[in-house]
């Protein structure tokens, strides 16, 4: 019953989605909700898929890759797309390890973070929209909670430099057993996705290598630059692996240009 309720507190913290009244709230169930932050990603990659395939049947694949995106964007309030920006303003514009923290405190978008959204949300769609249909759901079901994990790395890993911020009460290490518990969560979809023949064992690898990218990349660039990480850096994460994995997947399906 406790893991059920770290859970749904998970799902609230980072979701709009609303949970049941039985569950409570105790802050000090926010440290140790991470675990089921790839789990959350589990249920947006459940509704993003769900509007990509059902406006796929009627409409084109760019239109239905569009709708899928915005549909997991309001359904996260675009929680994970403002850290993205604010890490590429503070990371872009800020020359010591203070003015990154400063500018990334800031509510305003500069133009470091308005061309990372820009250029993010191209590639994203972009990809989406040329992988077929099924592989594109099969790489929602992949990319949400296996981005999820690669920020979670975050915590495990690092240490949160500030001594405040909508991700402190989340900020608490992980310890290693917590990690697992993600990391199998994140998996959950995949060995459906194999069964139902929807992907190959090379898409799955490509997936899990490209979130490994991202999370070991930017973990030792936060790591070089802040000392650690912020609530915006889970999300610059989270927002930098799942376009990492989409292109993965896009990649084992040999359409290179050049092909």
């Amino acid at each position: 019953m406790q893991q059920l309720r770290l859970f749904f507190i998970a799902l609230q913290f980072f979701t709009r989605l609303p949970i049941p009244s039985w569950v409570g709230f105790e802050a000090s169930w926010l440290q140790h909700a991470s675990r089921y932050f790839p789990l959350v990603g589990c249920v947006v990659a459940v509704i993003a898929a769900a509007v990509y395939y059902a406006a796929a049947l009627v409409l084109p694949a760019p239109v239905a890759a569009v709708l899928s995106t915005a549909a997991s964007i309001y359904l996260t309030g675009a929680f994970h797309e403002d850290g993205f920006a604010d890490t590429c303003d503070g990371l872009g514009g800020g020359m010591t390890r203070e003015r990154v923290l400063e500018i990334m405190k800031d509510s305003r978008v500069g133009a470091y973070g308005a061309i990372g959204i820009v250029c993010m949300l191209a590639a994203k769609l972009t990809v989406l929209a040329m992988l077929p249909p099924r592989v594109a759901v099969a790489a929602l079901f992949l990319a949400h909670p296996l981005s999820r994990l690669a920020a979670a790395s975050l915590i495990w890993k690092l240490e949160y430099v500030r001594g405040e911020g909508k991700a402190k009460p989340l900020a608490q290490q992980m310890t290693s057993t917590e990690f697992a518990i993600a990391a199998l969560t994140a998996l959950l979809p995949a060995p459906f996705l194999l069964m139902m023949g929807w992907i190959g064992l090379e898409v799955l690898l490509a997936a899990l290598l490209a979130a490994l990218l991202a999370a070991v990349w930017m973990g030792r660039k936060l790591q070089t630059r802040l000392g650690g990480y912020t609530g915006d850096c889970l999300g610059a994460v989270q927002q930098l692996a799942e376009v990492f994995i989409y292109i993965g997947v896009l990649a084992t399906l040999g359409h290179g240009a050049w092909s």
